[in-house]
């Protein structure tokens, strides 16, 4: 299957040209082919015309403080989207009613062919015309072209009229399809004369064409609507309808689209998997790829990831070691609080042998296993000097950069998050590449089901029909299936889908990357990932355009299709 890549044509302004003295000097007539899509132009003894440009004029809008910005006509306008709402053509369909545009075209075509003649056009111009164009339309151009530019003689001609006398003998007969970017004309020629009465004409075009097939891609591709312009979708038409030598456009209708002979049984061929697979077109949108290249070299990287894995370890060290800290401070200031609650019963029991209360006082020492007062004495001032040394521990834990510890335990905490030995930490990395292997092979294992799934012949195919029909046996009594947990296992092996959702596991491929990144030096994402990486992010920006390519060229035949009317 080609992969074609989306040419961003960007056009290039016209020169003026030189106006040549054999031109000059026999008034040699000037062919204007003024068609709603492309203008040509050029002098008639030249075989091909010396300017084509897009018929359309654009008038940037005026930004505060600044004048007013100049017309670009054709060529002039070089990204066509930036000023798509500025856009202005002289055609209503196929038929000129704004005379004032078509001034501005005129201009610029006898401005860059170099006529150089002061305040006139001394050549006979040839012009074209839509088929049996208004007399008013008719009056206006010619009211232009005689009172504006004063040109000597004028003569008015249908292209594909033209085109068939050219390639026909004088007085034979024939059918002209007029296909063109607005409408399409079916001309009767009768014996060398065209039949008015029998002729027909059709409001459908390049440019429903274009317009359709933009609407199809969008519908079909949301997540990239914003990429999928009408700029874009006019390459799209242009490349795929040039198979049919019918010159409508420039540039995918041209190469890819084509007119199918019988549109239903086309569409038959395409619901084949195979076929589809063989004729589908992949367009490639422009994307950018993310930089992984810091432009340092690989020594670089290796002393990089060594000195991120070391700072890693670091703080995961003295995060842990701050915890154990504050849970010691923790224990410290419960051990505390019963310290003081212990004091204030103590000095309650003095408080009692002061006021009288021997016998209370009496039971109190009991309780404590005191034999007098002066064990009370000694046991109270005990306890205070304990808490006042407690209070210094925790005074002196939250001022210090580190808490106060035992300095064992502390060798004994960062001993405990550093590793071990080298070879624990080989076989840990090991171990994290040997997990991100298996999550490749069920990824690879997944994708390969899918692609088994929608193909008829296939194994995987065959068996989850199997299982199909099982479940729709008639003779079964009690429709239960669902209500076990193992019927799970039968729907996931039955779904095209293959069951769960990929997300998780990408999302541990992607954690199990980083952490290889940041502690292996020698993991570089792998050549293989970074192109399955690079494949997988070009496949996201990819269009295939498969039964698009004979439904949007059909609405020529089938206009009903997007609802247009005919006349």
């Amino acid at each position: 299957m080609t992969t074609l890549e989306l040419k961003e044509v960007k056009t290039i302004p016209d020169i003026i040209q030189v106006y040549p003295n054999h031109v000059k000097n026999f008034s040699t007539p000037l062919i204007i082919d003024n068609g709603s899509y492309n203008c040509r132009a050029g002098w008639g003894i030249n075989k091909d015309p010396s300017l084509i440009f897009k018929n359309l004029i654009a008038k940037p809008r005026k930004e505060r403080g600044k004048k007013d910005g100049d017309l670009q006509v054709g060529n002039d306008i070089t990204n066509i989207e930036a000023v798509r709402f500025q856009l202005k053509s002289q055609f209503d369909r196929n038929v000129v009613t704004h005379f004032e545009a078509q001034e501005h075209v005129l201009d610029y075509i006898f401005t860059h062919l170099g006529v150089d003649t002061e305040g006139c056009v001394n050549h006979p111009v040839i012009i074209t015309e839509a088929f049996l164009n208004p007399n008013y339309s008719r009056h206006l151009m010619s009211e232009l072209l005689f009172e504006c530019y004063k040109i000597p003689s004028l003569c008015y001609g249908v292209d594909s009229l033209f085109s068939f006398h050219h390639n026909n003998p004088e007085g034979s007969s024939g059918l002209v399809v007029d296909l063109g970017y607005h409408a399409t004309h079916v001309l009767p020629v009768i014996e060398g004369r065209v039949d008015p009465s029998r002729s027909r004409r059709i409001n459908v075009g390049g440019a429903h064409i274009i317009n359709y097939l933009h609407r199809l891609l969008q519908l079909k591709y949301p997540a990239h609507f914003n990429s999928i312009t009408l700029s874009r979708a006019e390459w799209f038409a242009c490349t795929l309808y040039h198979r049919r030598t019918c010159s409508l456009l420039q540039s995918l209708v041209h190469e890819q689209c084509f007119l199918a002979v019988d549109y239903q049984a086309e569409l038959q061929h395409w619901s084949d998997s195979e076929h589809y697979e063989s004729h589908v077109r992949r367009i490639q949108l422009p994307y950018t790829m993310p930089v992984v290249n810091s432009g340092l070299t690989i020594e670089q990287q290796k002393e990089r990831r060594k000195e991120l894995a070391r700072r890693l370890t670091e703080i995961n060290a003295r995060k842990n070691f701050l915890t154990y800290c504050r849970t010691i401070i923790s224990n410290i200031c419960q051990q505390l609080a019963e310290d003081e609650e212990q004091l204030n019963q103590l000095l309650a029991a003095q408080d009692l042998l002061d006021e009288g209360e021997e016998e209370e006082f009496q039971n109190v020492l009991e309780s404590y296993e005191l034999s007098n007062v002066g064990d009370l004495q000694k046991m109270i001032s005990s306890i205070q000097a304990r808490i006042e040394r407690t209070r210094q521990k925790i005074v002196a834990a939250n001022t210090a950069d580190d808490p106060i510890v035992e300095e064992s335990k502390v060798k004994q905490i960062k001993q405990g998050l550093r590793p071990k030995e080298q070879e624990d930490f080989e076989s840990w990395i090991e171990g994290v590449k040997q997990k991100r292997q298996e999550l490749l092979d069920r990824r690879n294992a997944r994708r390969q089901r899918r692609q088994d799934m929608a193909k008829r012949r296939t194994a995987a195919a065959q068996e989850r029909m199997r299982i199909i029909s099982q479940l729709a046996r008639k003779e079964k009594r009690d429709d239960n299936f669902g209500m076990r947990d193992e019927d799970w296992d039968v729907y996931k092996v039955i779904n095209k889908e293959c069951g769960d959702s990929d997300s998780d596991e990408e999302q541990k491929l992607l954690e199990l990357e980083e952490v290889l990144r940041r502690n292996d030096p020698e993991f570089e994402g792998s050549a293989l990932g970074r192109a399955s990486s690079s494949a997988d992010t070009a496949e996201t920006y990819q269009l295939h355009v498969g039964i698009e390519r004979i439904r949007a060229p059909e609405i020529l035949f089938q206009p009903s299709m997007v609802q247009i009317v005919m006349n």
